[in-house]
């Protein structure tokens, strides 16, 4: 049997190369790494535990009860806090909405505060606007002078006066009101001209419900009731708030 050339074998390859491969070693495997946590070992340990002695346990258990306990600690304060929080949530809430009506009730003052003097002005002005209308309203003691005035304007434009006919005062907030019921007969333009009049008087007079009637000799027949105003003095005044603060008593 021929044996093979060994120069043919190592042909093509340098010392080098040779002397590496005979020294080279095979690698070896690497070995899989072990999972995080051993569950197996973690069961083995608890079933092991003597409670008598917990200062034996392995770490794991100890820090696996302690992490439970801890849980349920705050559970159970949150729990038994869920009323009182509850309510001190509401509490919150409530001086929420009042801080918030107190600043609303500040940012007015402000306003009023800063626009003052324009306040001032127009009380001034409503002050001397009501004064103005006060003189138009006659008093207790004018009142007859009034209705003269009043009767006196009808026959100026020669107006028959078939009814005048004044009724009870009825008394308002400062003022009362005097309603006085008229039946005038005459013609169209006197009748125009008697309402005209009614108007130019210093004292404040309104003529309601107009119903004027024709009549067969051409004449017109005027069914109204007149309306004139006297201001309350501070006796009348003080009495009708008496009045009202009693009616106010007896309804509670």
């Amino acid at each position: 049997m021929k044996l093979p050339n060994l120069a043919s074998l190592f042909k093509g390859k340098s010392a080098a190369e040779r002397l590496a491969e005979k020294h080279t070693v095979k690698a070896e495997p690497v070995p899989p790494k072990p999972p995080l946590i051993d569950f197996q070992q973690l069961a083995m340990d608890f079933r092991t535990l003597d409670p008598k002695d917990p200062g034996l346990w392995p770490l794991a258990p100890r820090i696996v009860i302690l992490f439970s306990l801890f849980v349920a600690f705050i559970a159970a304060a949150w729990g038994f806090g869920a009323i009182g929080w509850s309510v001190q949530l509401e509490e919150l809430d409530a001086k929420k909405s009042e801080e918030a009506k107190h600043k609303d009730e500040w940012l007015g003052k402000k306003r009023q505060a800063v626009n003052l003097d324009e306040y001032r002005r127009q009380l001034t002005e409503i002050d001397r606007s009501f004064g103005a209308l006060l003189k138009q309203l006659p008093n207790k003691a004018e009142m007859g002078d009034m209705l003269v005035d009043i009767n006196k304007a009808a026959q100026a434009r020669g107006l028959l006066v078939e009814l005048f006919k004044p009724g009870g005062e009825g008394a308002r907030e400062f003022y009362a009101e005097v309603p006085i019921t008229l039946n005038l007969i005459g013609s169209y333009h006197d009748i125009g001209a008697f309402t005209g009049d009614l108007a130019k008087l210093p004292r404040i007079v309104t003529l309601n419900d107009v119903n004027l009637i024709a009549n067969p000799n051409g004449t017109l027949t005027l069914r109204t009731t007149a309306k004139t105003f006297r201001y309350l003095d501070d006796a009348e005044l003080a009495n009708q708030k008496k009045a009202q603060q009693s009616a106010k008593a007896g309804k509670k």
